[in-house]
């Protein structure tokens, strides 16, 4: 018994060698290697030395060297299925059943044939696309637009499908293929009655090529502006198992392991086109969700990932789960929307190369593009918008790695949603402990928040303004917007000030109906209504003059709590322009606050 040879080449391209040797020897980067001093014998100068890039390792000094197993068995003095499994639990590979031998060389046979099937396929749609058909010119002239030149072509091997039943098929018969092997390769589909049908016809092709330069996929584009579906890519086949490949690799892994980070892409000309003008260290995820195991492929090569997903709904929507993912292999992620919208293709062939990469440098931390998300269309002083908020951004706090980080990205993350202190300890014990930071555990804390429950002044003007309608017309007008719009009493001073605009009746079923989406207003409505003044109307205006300016001196002293939250931030980010404006806005805020002090003493006096 063994394990499929398949799961072996995987899991030895989706090890770092690295990760795997620093779990044994202390080492130290020198160039594009590592060194160290051997484990294997004695030494005071380094001679041990680690290739990422090859993947191997070797002492100058005692000559051993190998692969990231033989390393192991050394280091463990053990037996190639037992190195198998340490690399595999060192990686977060689940290991699969062993097999027999026969199961393994059935398997690796096919998986052969189908490349070699592939290969040709390759080659022949290069051949079509250089054709002098009418459908290939076509082909090429759609290439011309997209701005691709020749070299490029040649570079990522693409080719022309013709928009044809069996042209593939014969010409794979010809090369001497049989109908079994054709229809194992994927590159056909099988019909009910029996036989087969090209599965690409009409589409510009763009083969996958693995590390070692085979041709293990496809994925086709049609060239019919009302085609569908825009993009095919080929079925999982013995050679190709999806979500665990990375288009472009084979090109770009040098230029991201010298850069020290990868821009991650969604589509294949969102990858072509930015190398085809310098940008060489990209690579992209074949069209579905990330992976891990892609993931983990990104980390052999660099610690760092720039996701540049397009712009749109669907766009932003997958460049949060790929966070979610990269972050679980503790990669450090910032995030690049492109304005209006754009993809990586369009942008560049629209801006050019110098502004692509001034805007992959303003790239924004992956926990800044995540707050900016949730608070995007919500009202961060509405308990429901602030839980939905907070829950939709703990799962990335949740899956950073490092402890340290976790906390600097939690802390981040509750100032900018403006979190209590007290809720705050609570939802990090949540995390710390791995207990619920579902929507309705996060929304029960958000309720007990002071600022969700009305204060005394905003209940008082209330009070006093349902009660006496002579009132009302002295101090509705005196009422702004801004000074009731982020209460927990917002719903109810709303229905008053549109009821009194229509000249309407104030009475308990009118106001019940204008608020009877909240139930907390409902309640609250009740309860207010059900008080009696007994103060005369100079002493009512006077308590209403007061509660007023209550509620304003309020709302001063919530933007200044803001307004430090912000300033934290701008600190964090080194923002001395932005600095300088939010403390000229913070002095602001405290002269108002002086002044509304001032009156609202005076008001307490006239009282007295």
């Amino acid at each position: 018994m063994r394990f499929p040879q398949t799961f072996i080449d995987d899991l030895k391209r989706q090890a770092d060698i690295v990760r795997v040797v620093q779990d044994y020897v202390s080492l130290k980067k020198k160039g594009a290697n590592w060194m160290a001093c051997c484990p294997f014998h004695k030494e005071k100068t380094a001679s041990f030395s680690v290739s990422p890039a090859k993947e191997i390792f070797y002492c100058f000094g005692c000559h051993k060297g190998g692969n990231v197993f033989n390393f192991v068995m050394e280091m463990e003095r053990i037996a190639f299925p037992e190195a198998i499994k340490i690399v595999a639990e060192k990686t977060g590979v689940p290991l699969p059943k062993q097999i027999d031998d026969s199961r393994f060389e059935a398997r690796k046979r096919d998986s052969d044939q189908v490349i070699e099937l592939n290969q040709w396929a390759l080659v022949w749609w290069e051949d079509q696309l250089k054709s002098k058909a009418p459908a290939a010119q076509a082909a090429r002239a759609y290439l011309d637009q997209r701005g691709i030149t020749e070299e490029t072509r040649q570079a990522f091997r693409l080719g022309f499908a013709p928009d044809s039943w069996d042209s593939l098929s014969t010409h794979l018969r010809q090369k001497g293929a049989t109908q079994e092997q054709i229809e194992k390769s994927g590159l056909v589909v099988k019909k009910d009655e029996g036989g087969s049908y090209d599965r690409f016809r009409g589409r510009l092709m763009f083969p996958v090529i693995d590390a070692q330069g085979r041709a293990i996929a496809f994925g086709g584009r049609t060239l019919d502006p009302e085609g569908e579906p825009k993009y095919l890519n080929s079925p999982e086949t013995s050679a190709y198992t999806k979500g665990r490949h990375l288009y472009g690799l084979n090109l770009t892994r040098d230029e991201i392991r010298r850069q020290g980070f990868a821009i991650l892409v969604e589509g294949y000309l969102d990858l072509i086109v930015p190398y085809q003008i310098g940008v060489r260290n990209v690579v992209a995820s074949l069209g579905t969700a990330l992976t891990p195991e892609q993931a983990k492929l990104i980390a052999r090569f660099a610690r760092k990932v720039v996701v540049n997903y397009d712009g749109d709904r669907a766009g932003v929507q997958a460049a949060k789960r790929a966070i979610e993912t990269i972050l679980a292999e503790d990669l450090e992620v910032k995030v690049l929307v492109l304005p209006d919208n754009a993809d990586p293709d369009d942008f560049i062939r629209k801006y050019g190369a110098v502004e692509y990469q001034k805007r992959r440098g303003e790239a924004q931390p992956h926990i800044q593009f995540v707050i900016d998300q949730a608070v995007r269309d919500r009202n961060l002083h509405s308990p429901a918008d602030k839980a939905a908020a907070v829950e939709e951004t703990l799962p990335f706090v949740r899956a950073v790695r490092s402890r340290i980080q976790k906390r600097e990205y939690f802390d981040i993350t509750m100032d900018a949603l403006r979190v209590q202190p007290d809720q705050r300890r609570e939802l990090w014990q949540r995390i710390r402990i791995g207990a619920s930071t579902d929507e309705a555990a996060v929304s029960e804390l958000v309720r007990r928040s002071p600022t969700s429950r009305p204060t005394v002044a905003e209940e008082r003007l209330l009070e006093l303004l349902l009660a006496n309608p002579e009132l009302r017309k002295i101090v509705l007008p005196r009422l702004e917007t801004a000074d009731y719009e982020n209460l927990a009493s917002a719903p109810i001073f709303r229905a008053l000030v549109s009821l009194d605009e229509e000249d309407k009746e104030v009475g308990f079923d009118s106001l019940s109906a204008a608020t009877s989406d909240d139930p907390q207003a409902g309640e609250l409505l009740a309860r207010l209504m059900m008080t009696e003044t007994v103060e005369s109307f100079d002493e009512s205006l006077t308590a209403a003059d007061k509660s007023l300016k209550a509620i304003k001196l309020l709302n001063v002293e919530r933007a200044i709590e803001e307004l430090r939250a912000q300033l934290a931030e701008a600190q964090r980010g080194a923002d001395d322009e932005k600095l300088y404006r939010l403390a000229m806005e913070e002095q602001e805020l405290k002269k108002q606050r002086g002044t509304l002090l001032a009156r609202l003493e005076a008001t307490e006096a006239q009282g007295n």
